[in-house]
């Protein structure tokens, strides 16, 4: 028989179809589930809303080479699919972890004779591009200039700081935000109903769906791929539901008992600041965790550590609110799972540093005084000198400068009349603060007149 026979024709048409058929079957539930339009994607609305810049570029309106930057699994990928899809375009991925300069030229080589033949044009996707050397980065821009292709590139990293500038100036850049709870709910549930997922032949236990909520962390492709582990896992043994037990022995990760609007979210951070001033470091560490695992807003964490910082170490250690504000920076920066780390060595620094709540004693002091009354009228020679008619009324006059004096410090009233001789800070002989147990009863006898 003739080889050719095979070669084409509705024969070869059917063994293809049925070819990619089964690919299709063989691939990741990740990959079944890919959008398949802009109707399917869930979340980034502000990105795909009526007359929003992601729209337009699908639908053709808007030609641009676009830097998609956010989070793993809000699906950068699959925009670039649809970009290529929705336009008529053919698309070719890259990832920079494997591809270079030479791979890069090739890509381009042809695309440049596909739209000199028969003017398609090409969408090039670059995954990962942060990891691209500034060389073959640059190796991008003449192509890119002209519209040899249209690039839609990803990064998980801020492309301010990865990307080269000539590059960025040629493409417009659309930040991706994490899904949402429900979002990832959403995704969950169609790929339990879905023909192209588990078509309805496994149900999912209400806490089963929590717990794969959970451990998503608003990244939807984490969520499938659990979802698909745990459905082969339940259909091995012949049951009709893939309950909590089997999603936690499939992800070899225990459901965290946590809920962030309930008690426990109280419990716990109540907990973790609990251990910080008392010390416990290794407690610390556990809370820590329980929060970071049960996917706690870290903004939430950072918050807590910048206030205990001056809470509870205070003047002991002076650097702890600096290392929780960078902390907090950190995490923003970053964020999660890199920025767990910056939040430990904050809930470190905290629990073994010597401390002090005489900062928050002292203000809610004064406070109170305040608040009752205590007010009095500012001394005349401290009053504002800066006008004209101020001497006149006595104010400014008979201030006494400080740095007059070799000292630094010297005899005058400085609260109202009502308040001379309040002590509001109560430095403790803890850490950093020792020091200034000593040095501030001297500092108030001088300025008090008292030596």
């Amino acid at each position: 028989m003739n080889d050719a026979l095979f070669d084409g024709g509705l024969f070869g048409a059917e063994v293809e179809e049925k070819g990619k058929a089964k690919l299709a079957e063989n691939a990741p539930l990740a990959v079944r589930m890919r959008p398949r339009s802009l109707d399917e994607v869930v979340g980034q609305q502000h990105l795909l809303g009526q007359g929003a810049p992601l729209r337009r570029l699908v639908e053709g309106a808007a030609p641009a080479s676009v830097m998609l930057y956010g989070p793993p699994g809000t699906g950068k990928t699959t925009l670039a699919t649809l970009v290529s899809q929705a336009t008529g375009r053919r698309f070719v991925a890259l990832s920079a972890l494997s591809a270079g300069v030479k791979e890069v030229r090739a890509v381009i080589e042809e695309a440049r004779r596909r739209l000199g033949r028969t003017a398609e044009a090409t969408v090039l996707f670059i995954d990962e591009v942060h990891r691209f050397s500034k060389t073959q980065q640059d190796a991008l821009l003449g192509a890119v200039e002209d519209r040899t292709v249209l690039l839609v590139a990803a990064t998980t990293e801020n492309p301010f700081f990865s990307v080269v500038s000539p590059l960025l100036s040629r493409s417009l850049v659309l930040q991706l935000k994490s899904l949402t709870d429900e979002d990832v709910r959403e995704v969950v549930r169609r790929a339990v109903a879905d023909e192209r997922g588990l078509g309805g032949k496994l149900g999912l236990a209400a806490d089963a769906e929590d717990h794969l909520v959970r451990l998503a962390g608003g990244d939807a492709r984490r969520a499938l791929t659990a979802l698909e582990a745990a459905a082969e896992s339940a259909s091995s043994t012949g049951a009709t539901e893939i309950d909590l037990a089997t999603l936690e022995a499939t992800v070899d990760k225990a459901a965290v008992r946590y809920d962030r609007d309930g008690d426990q979210h109280y419990d716990v951070i109540s907990a973790f600041i609990k251990s910080i001033r008392g010390s416990d470091v290794d407690a610390t560490l556990h809370y820590l965790a329980r929060m970071i695992e049960a996917g706690e807003d870290p903004r939430f964490i950072a918050r807590r550590l910048v206030v205990h910082a001056s809470e509870d170490v205070g003047m002991a250690d002076p650097t702890a609110l600096q290392v929780c504000v960078a902390a907090a920076h950190a995490v923003q920066f970053i964020g999660m799972p890199e920025g767990r780390l910056a939040l430990a060595q904050a809930a470190v620094h905290l629990a073994t540093a010597p401390k002090s709540n005489a900062v928050i004693v002292g203000i809610d002091a004064a406070l109170a005084d305040v608040r009752k009354g205590a007010v009095g009228n500012v001394p005349p020679h401290l009053r504002d000198g800066h006008y004209a008619g101020a001497a006149k009324l006595g104010n400014a006059q008979g201030y006494r400068y400080p740095h007059d004096v070799p000292e630094g410090v010297l005899t005058q009233q400085y609260p109202p009349d009502d308040l001379v001789g309040t002590d509001y800070y109560q430095p403790t002989s803890r850490g950093a603060e020792r020091a200034l147990a000593e040095r501030v009863p001297r500092l108030r006898r001088v300025i008090r007149g008292q030596d």
